[in-house]
């Protein structure tokens, strides 16, 4: 069993930071915790129509905005509160609340009570996720967090296209109104999953509370960071370029797969499980690759792929379109994951917590801007939609790669630092130079 338990790692190296006990709960937390997150939308989507009918799709596109209204204005708050506050607490606090809000959506009987009660969710989702993001690097250590990140991450996406699924067909079994008190469950045994955990999480370090600066500061601190920092500012800016991308797959993908090629809900869904199962893979592949390229370098080939896949997509059947929705995907995650994984690398621990609220923020804040973008090239061209989407996310890439890119995204960075060199009889001598590194950990090099 061991001998097949070590192969398993070597084929998938994410599944070592398992071994951590504390994440193993974590991590099954957060899996239960996304779980529920997939019966409220789908509960959601039922809901909707039975209050609005055909007008569902307004219901869910306000609900949307909204959400990421919430992100937007609440995540930098939470980030710098993550840095000040008991983290395991805000963990709890925030299921708990998610809990009592997902268990008053069965006894709605008008929209507008549907949009309080959607926002005031995701009020408590923005103070969850930059948390949990910030707790991450604390709880596996630095050396693991690429492969714990990969591993949630990947969990994430694959519940992304399992989760609706077993969302239908639990509202088949029970309605659609009481999978809301299901959803409710899944929240409370990830609370008490979270609230069991030990002292690691119970109290941040002294490391982490900085109680002299207010939070005001901190929000300003947390967002000077992200812009600051070379790399995390090319990762941000390149969030937007798949930001451009993403928006045009989940927007206009129905139409075009109805509309214009004709198919039907069951070919629409395979299409969509494509994008996901893409991006499950791709995040395992960012913990098996983590030394091999450098961040920028998997971010850099993540933006080409997510926008590439767009411009032949147009022209091209069911079947392709599989194939192009597989590489998407898999783009999408190139360019999100290391983008985190910066930040845990970059930013000492005592900000962390408002660094990740501020980019869940502004990462947010680019699909605020994508969607409308989306839904205006869906309207107005749509024979040619992801043709022009996938133009301007490429236009977006080389602007940013030309005027963001840090030193060494194609493939070799350089170090620049000194040596103290004697020669015999001579005095010694401090000699700068640099040289060359083919990844981001190696600084291993010869003198003569």
């Amino acid at each position: 069993m061991r001998a097949i338990a070590r192969s398993f790692e070597r084929v998938l190296p994410s599944v070592r930071s398992l071994k951590n006990p504390v994440f193993a709960q974590l991590y099954l937390a957060q899996t239960i915790s996304l779980l529920g997150d997939a019966l409220t939308w789908v509960g959601l989507a039922l809901l909707a129509f039975q209050l609005a009918g055909k007008d569902s799709a307004l219901v869910l596109a306000v609900a949307l905005t909204l959400r990421v209204t919430a992100f937007v204005f609440l995540s930098p708050l939470a980030g710098v509160l993550a840095d000040r506050l008991d983290r395991k607490l805000i963990l709890v606090v925030t299921h708990l609340m998610r809990m009592l809000i997902v268990g008053l959506l069965p006894f709605v009987g008008a929209i507008w009570q549907v949009y309080v009660l959607i926002f005031a969710l995701n009020v408590f989702n923005a103070f969850f996720t930059p948390t949990y993001q910030a707790t991450l690097p604390l709880v596996v250590g630095k050396d693991d967090y690429p492969q714990a990140l990969a591993l949630s991450s990947a969990t994430y996406e694959l519940l992304g296209v399992l989760g609706p699924g077993i969302a239908g067909g639990v509202a088949v079994l029970i309605g659609a109104r009481q999978i809301f008190f299901l959803d409710a469950l899944s929240f409370l045994v990830a609370a008490v999953l979270i609230f069991s955990l030990p002292s690691l999480l119970h109290k941040p370090s002294e490391a982490t509370v900085k109680p002299t600066v207010g939070v005001w500061r901190g929000i300003q601190e947390g967002t000077t960071r992200l812009f600051m920092d070379i790399p995390i500012r090319y990762a941000l800016a390149m969030e937007l370029v798949a930001a451009v991308a993403g928006a045009q797959i989940l927007v206009n993908t129905i139409g075009y797969l109805k509309g214009g090629l004709q198919q039907g809900d069951v070919q629409y869904g395979w299409v969509m499980a494509a994008f996901g199962i893409g991006a499950t893979l791709s995040a395992l592949a960012v913990g098996a690759l983590d030394k091999k390229l450098t961040r920028t370098n998997f971010i850099l080939l993540g933006a080409a792929l997510t926008t590439s896949a767009l411009l032949p997509a147009n022209a091209v059947g069911y079947v392709p379109l599989l194939g192009l929705w597989l590489l998407a995907g898999a783009g999408q995650n190139w360019v999100n994951l290391p983008a985190q994984a910066l930040i845990a690398e970059r930013i000492p621990s005592a900000i962390q917590g408002g660094v990740y609220g501020a980019h869940f923020a502004w990462s947010h804040l680019w699909w605020a801007l994508a969607y409308p973008l989306a839904g205006w090239l869906g309207s107005s061209f749509p024979g040619q939609s992801f043709l022009y989407g996938g133009l301007i996310g490429l236009a977006l890439l080389a602007i940013v790669q030309l005027t963001l890119a840090p030193q060494g995204t194609l493939g070799w960075a350089f170090a620049e630092h000194e040596h103290e060199i004697a020669a015999p009889g001579q005095p010694r001598k401090t000699i700068r130079h640099r040289h060359f590194l083919n990844t981001v950990d190696s600084h291993q090099h010869r003198h003569y």
